[in-house]
């Protein structure tokens, strides 16, 4: 069930369309990241290529958690407002509403945006979480250190590629089953829309999405944690999962697959229920203020 005005309050005012996007999405982005650090830590430790034990196994569970927190909200607020626009254009374009493909290109489009700002506090982040590597380095100085040796594409970018071939399949499977699920989600159970559904449509597909990527992920974390001059380091994704498969089998391709399942099916409650909910209150308090609209 929407506020009552909301509707009304983004058609005549895209502005505030944008804005509660953006606060929306940011608020969403570190409820999830603090609420849920340790269920990642664990995953990429079981990912990397050090083994689950000597990357720290369960302990400093929150290292590498600043670098998180600070990212979070500009990555989350981004992608948001660029998700929300781009379906806004496309479906104005295109005169579709509520299309599937709408919302693939939206969301694949606002990942790659969004990875700007996520591949360096990644880089930074999993570095941070792994013990092999110097345990007192901040984060500022992981990603310093990756500038100075290996230059801006190369070091605080390395693994871009690979990221957004991650975030992309994940955001074409995850965003649409979202909508669809938001969508029918009263004439199915007869109830209305709330926080709460939103945020358990947001769980199912976030689970399923991340269980069909898990993969990709792996790639991911073993080119990101790779030291420079390492054969991993010079890798595509493809090579990278051949040699996972040849050296732990179809069992390293899902390396981290329950941690990586539990942390997105989480996060996609908390992410989409906080941003449902927030919106609802930024557009119930606009339309407060304009009782006219």
């Amino acid at each position: 069930m929407e506020i009552d005005g909301s509707k009304e309050v983004d058609q005549m005012h895209p502005q505030y369309s944008f804005l509660h996007s953006l606060v929306a999405g940011g608020v969403a982005g570190v409820v999830v990241d603090i609420a849920l650090f340790p269920i990642d830590t664990v995953k990429t430790r079981l990912q990397s290529e050090l083994g689950f034990m000597r990357a720290g196994g369960f302990r400093g569970v929150y290292k590498g958690l600043a670098p998180a927190a600070a990212g979070s909200a500009p990555t989350a607020a981004i992608f948001f407002c660029c998700y929300e626009g781009f379906k806004r254009y496309f479906s104005t374009t295109t005169g579709v509403i509520n299309s599937p493909y709408v919302h693939m290109v939206s969301a694949s489009c606002a990942e790659v945006l969004a990875c700007l700002i996520r591949v360096p506090v990644e880089i930074a982040k999993q570095r941070r979480q792994t013990l092999g590597n110097t345990q007192k380095t901040t984060a500022l100085q992981i990603l310093w250190r990756a500038y100075k040796l290996e230059g801006l594409c190369r070091g605080l970018y390395r693994g871009f590629s690979t990221t957004v071939m991650r975030e992309i399949p994940f955001s074409l499977i995850q965003f649409p089953m979202w909508e669809y699920f938001k969508l029918h989600w009263t004439a199915t159970t007869g109830m209305d829309s709330t926080p709460f559904t939103v945020a358990l449509c947001g769980a199912m597909a976030g689970g399923i999405a991340a269980g069909l990527t898990t993969p990709l992920d792996v790639a991911k974390t073993r080119i990101m944690l790779a030291e420079q001059g390492t054969a991993t380091r010079k890798l595509n994704p493809r090579t990278v999962l051949a040699a996972v498969y040849r050296e732990r089998g179809f069992a390293g391709l899902f390396a981290g697959f329950a941690p990586r399942v539990l942390w997105i099916t989480l996060g996609g409650a908390f992410f989409f229920g906080f941003y449902d909910l927030t919106l609802r209150l930024l557009r119930g308090t606009v339309a407060a203020d304009n009782p006219n609209i």
